[in-house]
């Protein structure tokens, strides 16, 4: 079994865009902890399946973040299941969770269901829209926040989300100063080396996605973090 605490840098892949065999092969091989695949639009069974069985020829863990029912599949290493703290619609905080146990409860290994606490920080997001969240939250909302995930609700994983958009260096080092036991994903704007090493610093783990279709060499450089880490 996989140690998602030992997790320092993990790619996220959207099944709704495309990667070509290349640069799949490049993100596979980077040695990067872990491979997300994970969207807010347009996520279906169908890229679902299709981008699994490419990323399952490479011996890395491999998890679904779950953003509907419809494209939830066998095969995975681990699924991790959001709650949205800040969202305004109880769908993204229990409904989807209650909807997957009425139909897949039965089969399903909790062993492998891993519970995030989001928090959605960028208002101009597509999840920030999708999700209803409200964003207009000051240091002392997400510290808050902070202490709902680590000490009632005692997620495994608080997640930072910024969509997009660097945020900022305060807040993350805020969050982890407040955490405990749950373990902080930071994602959003990461592009460089060194903002993932800025991240890094205070970050548990550090979620790379958009650069990797816009340059694929930037994004292969963030994972050097990993070695001033250590």
């Amino acid at each position: 079994m996989y140690n998602i605490k030992q997790w320092r840098h993990v790619f996220k892949l959207d099944p709704a865009k495309t990667i070509s065999d290349n640069d799949l092969d490049a993100i596979c091989m980077s040695n990067t902890d872990a491979i997300i695949l994970g969207g807010t639009d347009n996520v279906t069974e169908d890229n679902v399946i299709q981008l699994m069985s490419r990323v399952r020829r490479y011996p890395l863990p491999l998890v679904l973040e779950v953003s509907n029912i419809e494209s939830v599949m066998p095969g995975f290493d681990f699924y991790f299941i959001p709650t949205v703290l800040n969202s305004n619609n109880v769908k993204y905080h229990n409904g989807m969770l209650l909807e997957a146990l009425k139909e897949y409860g039965h089969v399903i290994d909790f062993d492998e269901v891993i519970f995030e606490g989001y928090l959605v920080m960028n208002e101009d997001s597509k999840v920030a829209q999708r999700t209803n969240a409200n964003t207009q939250l000051d240091i002392n909302d997400i510290d808050a926040y902070a202490l709902m995930a680590n000490e009632l609700y005692r997620f495994p994983i608080m997640y930072l989300e910024n969509s997009g958009k660097y945020g900022e260096v305060d807040t993350v080092k805020s969050v982890k100063d407040t955490l405990t036991t749950t373990q902080l994903f930071y994602g959003g704007g990461i592009t460089t080396l060194s903002q993932a090493k800025e991240m890094a610093e205070y970050a548990d783990t550090i979620v790379v996605g958009d650069i990797i279709y816009k340059d694929i060499k930037k994004a292969l450089k963030t994972v050097k973090v990993k070695e001033s880490s250590k």
